[in-house]
């Protein structure tokens, strides 16, 4: 199947594409966005691949569902297009970021800034219907990105994965933490970010983690 995403991508998830259950779930998708309103468009599915080649990857930020209010999804975990809105979670990580490393807010909600760094801002699942969350859970992304998060695990040294929240952790409780740093907190939501999230210095702990092993730190 021919899938159009990131060359080095491309090759190290090869054998995914092939699955009976990638091929299901391209069928599902295509159909999908033949039949309703679903987020990001077609073009920016694989956004986080295509924004950060498989070596380029220093740290790893997993999310979960693309967001489903219109104009906001980009592909790209927690951030949203020029221009939008920026969402509850987004504000908290902002946040956050000027509390750990003195990072002024930007206007700008697009994180693209970060993953051409080498920051994969993941999530999950890939696409989502428009105004319904969750809706293409359980449909074969987890399984498409779990693999990519394996391949990061079992190749790759040195990386920082970024766990936000429940979800983020039980999806990332096979990394390998002999090879990477795993950084745990609550989840940005203003429904849970005073439970752990404030105060957890994710960015520079990343950073003091990349420079101890001679990695150029990332640009919050």
């Amino acid at each position: 199947m021919d899938v159009r995403i990131e060359t080095s991508w491309k090759e190290k998830l090869a054998a995914e594409f092939e699955q009976p259950y990638f091929q299901q779930l391209a069928e599902f998708v295509r159909n999908e966005y033949k039949s309703f309103t679903i987020y990001p468009p077609g073009g920016k599915i694989f956004n986080a691949f295509d924004s950060c080649p498989f070596d380029a990857v220093k740290v790893v930020i997993l999310g979960q569902d693309p967001y489903h209010g219109p104009g906001q999804a980009n592909g790209l975990c927690f951030s949203v297009s020029e221009g939008v809105p920026l969402p509850p979670s987004l504000v908290n990580i902002y946040k956050e970021l000027q509390d750990d490393l003195g990072v002024m807010p930007p206007a700008s909600g697009d994180l693209e800034r970060w993953a051409r760094q080498g920051v994969l801002l993941l999530n999950a699942t890939l696409t989502v219907r428009r105004g319904a969350a969750g809706s293409h859970q359980g449909k074969g992304w987890e399984e498409f990105t779990d693999a990519a998060l394996r391949a990061l695990s079992r190749e790759r040294e040195h990386l920082v994965f970024i766990l936000w929240g429940a979800y983020a952790r039980k999806k990332g409780a096979f990394i390998d933490r002999m090879k990477h740093l795993v950084i745990e907190s609550a989840h940005p939501s203003p429904l849970s970010a005073h439970n752990g999230f404030f105060g957890s210095r994710p960015f520079s702990k990343a950073n003091e983690y990349l420079q101890n092993y001679g990695i150029e730190p990332v640009e919050w």
